[in-house]
């Protein structure tokens, strides 16, 4: 039975993100002069986490870090956006980092190393399964071995919670997984990737989709960007619902806001359709934004660019 109250639970990744910005992407041997330093935390889990409680849901996170000055981090940062941490500390790989990458357009791309993300296993989100029983929804990523992933998913199916997985970075994936899914939340690339297809492969998005659906989840989530979402129900609908036009300063951070805001929709009881139309108004602020934390918005500057829209 799903818990009374609206908690999500995110089964996640915590890293240190650190950004530069270059006038273009580097080539190959190529040093490129830089500016916008910024280190801070990240971790998809993380931001997903935080995400959730900024809009004032009540939100857990399991995650797993190194002992070392990085993973320092984490405690400090969790009381502060007040999500109820539950740190698993390791000696064995070092806590999580990215390097970041932006253009002058706010695109980016990242390197990771999850070091002790790798570790966080299927055992330890089973000892967890008390906080799982008493969530709404709970959430995943793949920044954590697919065998943890989908533990996180089935306990969420075995105690009537919604199960909502991002599927990033993009792999490939046992159809058990999915078959525990009720919504997966892929963005462009990452479809067609699930899919067996290049990144930038030519595709029908809504097949793509219902390829997904065939393999066991319920209800796929397209992100596009600046373009919305695609919702492709477990009813058959389809619905487009579309972006807003913003000040793009970093886009590094829009994919996590925008699940935080559904998982936060969805715990809170709003239909799915609903849920996603909240989403991509988050997604779309974080992109106005350096930094990931800092870009993830609050309810009310969600509802204010919304009711512009409308």
């Amino acid at each position: 039975m799903a818990a009374a109250t609206p908690r999500v639970t995110v089964v996640g990744s915590f890293a240190v993100g650190i950004t530069l910005r270059a006038s273009r992407f580097p080539v190959a041997g190529e040093t490129l002069p830089g500016s916008d330093f910024d280190m801070g935390p990240g971790g998809k889990g993380s931001n997903q986490a935080i995400g959730v409680a900024r809009l004032g849901v009540p939100s857990s996170l399991l995650v797993k870090i190194g002992e070392d000055q990085l993973g320092q981090m984490a405690a400090p940062l969790y009381a502060a956006e007040g999500v109820d941490a539950h740190l698993i500390t390791t000696a064995e790989r070092n806590t999580g980092v990215g390097l970041i990458v932006l253009n002058q357009a706010g695109e980016n791309f990242i390197v990771l190393d999850m070091g002790a993300n790798e570790l966080l296993s299927p055992g330890d989100v089973e000892a967890a399964e008390d906080l799982i029983a008493a969530s709404r929804v709970v959430m995943t990523v793949l920044e954590i071995p697919v065998p943890t992933a989908q533990a996180a998913m089935r306990l969420a199916r075995k105690h009537g919670a919604i199960s909502v997985f991002n599927p990033a970075p993009a792999q490939s994936l046992p159809d058990e997984l999915l078959a525990e899914v009720d919504v997966i939340t892929p963005n462009q690339s990452e479809l067609r990737l699930l899919n067996g297809l290049a990144p930038d492969a030519e595709i029908d998005r809504v097949a793509a989709a219902r390829a997904l659906q065939a393999r066991g989840a319920r209800n796929v989530v397209l992100t596009r960007g600046a373009h919305g979402a695609t919702l492709v129900a477990e009813d058959s609908g389809v619905h487009e619902v579309p972006g807003y036009t913003v000040d793009v300063v970093d886009t590094t951070g829009a994919g996590d806001a925008f699940n935080a805001a559904l998982g936060a929709a969805l715990a809170e009881g709003r239909p799915l359709l609903a849920a996603v139309e909240f989403a991509v108004a988050a997604g779309a602020l974080a992109c106005t934004k350096l930094g990931v934390v800092p870009a993830l918005a609050r309810r009310p500057e969600i509802e204010a660019l919304a009711g512009k829209a409308s």
